[in-house]
């Protein structure tokens, strides 16, 4: 292979990111494979600076027998890159290391996207082509039991760290392969990251560690990337010791810090002739477990149906989250996954269940500059006219009078039996003054 066109790369460029540099790699990779399974070594068992020590000797070789025009930083990438290449995920193996990173997004090969700090940047990070792209998509999910191709062109899938990876591939995608992958923390958010990264006050902090104490059932709303999840498990932690919590998820995301906690998450089907396990098939069999509380990851579908009925019927100080983007979007999506859930009866009967089971709406966003804020705590207080009634307890304000971001109290008292300590303390009690 004829490799003069290094000579002549700009030094202005950035010639990692080149097809050239991308093309040697290659080659190297291949001889790498090449020689593994001439060697006959029992690879998979190496200790990881024996592959390194391996790579770089092979590296170096190919290099000088073939008189290819790199610099000493370059064959240090090169080794860098194989190496991960031959015990971890390639390209993708830097950003799963980087605790920093939530998401990583993959367009094809080229296009690689991550979110840091609530902000979406392109990565310099690349694959070879399609191929490249693959063989570290099929690393990840064959361990999994999970498998993509023209037959069956998408796959959802939990990691085995806890995250979550989908993948479409062609047809379906007209990119390429695309990947997206949900990276969760090793140690969960607390407190006092909370506070510290301003997603809510400590009035407001004070006043859901009560509500969850006292077993009020709340829903956590919010758009995508809005931290939701991270929310949930936050407040999970004020859940009192000596309960019995069951979570359900249709990919296990949530990382309860509690005692007792019985993890359930769903399964799809055809895969192998496998029964599909759903998640109101889940929240119905929990109802025989004994639960104390029961958290559901996400409701989206006919699952409400059995949530609500269960929140109505003993099991309070339930929670789980909601896609909407607003409170009274959070009731409107409610009746609608509850009509199509199957409820039998009419618009008032439905609602009142709504009143009957949910006490408090935590409304989150993710503002433009990738922050994460709470800006709203409703509470839901009856039946007015047909239509369920809510008061806004706290309200996230962008621009106070001195200028600055915060919340507002407005003012309003709990009306919640749950919520008696609440009204009957005055260090607790909601004050008209701005938080």
């Amino acid at each position: 292979m004829d490799f003069d066109f290094a000579l002549g790369t700009d030094p202005g460029s950035d010639f990692h990111q080149s097809d050239d540099f991308q093309d040697i790699k290659g080659v190297i990779h291949t001889r790498l494979v090449d020689r593994i399974e001439d060697l006959g070594a029992d690879f998979v068992n190496w200790p990881h600076t024996v592959v390194q020590r391996f790579v770089a000797q092979e590296v170096e070789d190919f290099i000088s027998g073939n008189r290819v025009p790199l610099n000493a930083a370059d064959i240090q990438l090169i080794i860098k890159d194989l190496t991960d290449e031959l015990t971890g995920l390639g390209p993708l193996q830097e950003l799963m290391n980087d605790e920093s990173i939530a998401d990583i997004l993959i367009n094809g090969p080229k296009e690689i996207f991550i979110e840091r700090n609530g902000l979406l940047q392109k990565s310099k990070v690349r694959f070879i082509d399609n191929k490249h792209l693959m063989r570290i998509v099929q690393r990840m999910i064959s361990p999994l039991g999970r498998r993509v191709d023209e037959g069956s062109p998408m796959v959802d899938a939990r990691l085995p760290n806890g995250g979550r990876l989908n993948v479409i591939i062609p047809p379906v995608s007209l990119n390429g392969p695309v990947v997206s992958i949900r990276k969760f923390r090793t140690n969960p958010l607390q407190a006092s990251d909370m506070l510290a990264y301003g997603t809510l006050n400590q009035e407001m902090l004070d006043f859901l560690a009560n509500a969850t104490e006292m077993k009020c059932n709340t829903l956590i709303s919010g758009g995508t990337g809005s931290g939701k999840t991270s929310f949930l498990n936050m407040l999970a932690q004020y859940i009192p010791n000596g309960e019995r919590v069951i979570t359900i998820e249709d990919a296990a995301e949530l990382q309860l810090l509690h005692e007792h906690v019985v993890r359930l998450e769903s399964r799809p089907g055809g895969l192998e002739n496998v029964a599909e396990i759903t998640p109101r098939d889940l929240l119905r069999n929990s109802l025989r477990m004994r639960p104390d509380r029961i958290i559901i990851g996400e409701v989206r579908g006919s699952e409400v149906v059995e949530m609500l009925q269960a929140m109505n019927t003993g099991h309070e100080g339930s929670m789980s989250t909601i896609h909407t983007n607003s409170p009274r979007e959070c009731l409107h999506r409610l009746e609608m996954l509850l009509n199509i859930g199957g409820w039998q009866g009419g618009e008032v009967n439905l609602r009142r269940q709504i009143v009957g089971a949910i006490d408090l709406i935590v409304q989150l966003a993710r503002l433009p500059n990738g922050s994460r804020r709470v800006l709203s705590i409703s509470e839901i207080t009856g039946i007015q006219d047909e239509v369920v009634a809510m008061q806004e307890l706290y309200r996230y304000e962008p621009s106070l009078q001195n200028g600055r971001e915060g919340w507002v109290n407005t003012g309003c008292q709990p009306k919640s039996p749950k919520l008696r300590r609440v009204r009957n303390d005055p260090a607790l009690q909601i004050g008209a003054n701005r938080a």
